[in-house]
């Protein structure tokens, strides 16, 4: 089974533990996770900096930094950023998730199931050496 770390971004506790809630400890049967939470851009700078990072969850209605900027801001700042997933409270939003790049969207309130789905297929593609959107793929 494969272990990753999924940096939980919100800077709203409740909306962090919904979640780590609707992921849970094991998104998929040979997937387990491990939570690292920012409620800041800052913190989550730091832990990129620091830790191997290797899926990004971001509440994109977060303030005063949203998830589709930290998303974008991400991807614009590091050579080799983890994939992103925001969490949106309007599936009209998708399009600006999609012109930040992200590559993954969830509309609140989240369904454990498609949630699961979601992050095993993120961290699976991570896995097999897929390149997030809005990078050049260099290691």
């Amino acid at each position: 089974m494969s272990q990753y770390t999924v940096l939980l971004y919100s800077d709203d506790a409740a909306v962090r533990d919904r979640i780590r809630l609707a992921i849970g400890p094991r998104p998929a049967a040979d997937l387990q996770v491990e939570f690292t939470e920012a409620s800041t851009w800052e913190e989550c700078r730091r832990l990129l900096d620091e830790y191997e990072i290797d899926l990004m969850m971001l509440d994109g209605e977060a303030t005063p930094a949203g998830g589709i900027g930290i998303a974008r801001q991400t991807k614009d700042e590091y050579l080799t950023p983890p994939p992103t997933c925001v969490v949106i409270a309007r599936a009209a939003d998708r399009w600006l998730a999609a012109y930040a790049q992200v590559d993954a969207t969830l509309v609140d309130p989240l369904d454990p199931v498609e949630t699961g789905r979601t992050v095993a297929g993120l961290l699976r593609a991570r896995r097999d050496g897929a390149v997030p959107l809005g990078t050049l793929g260099i290691n």
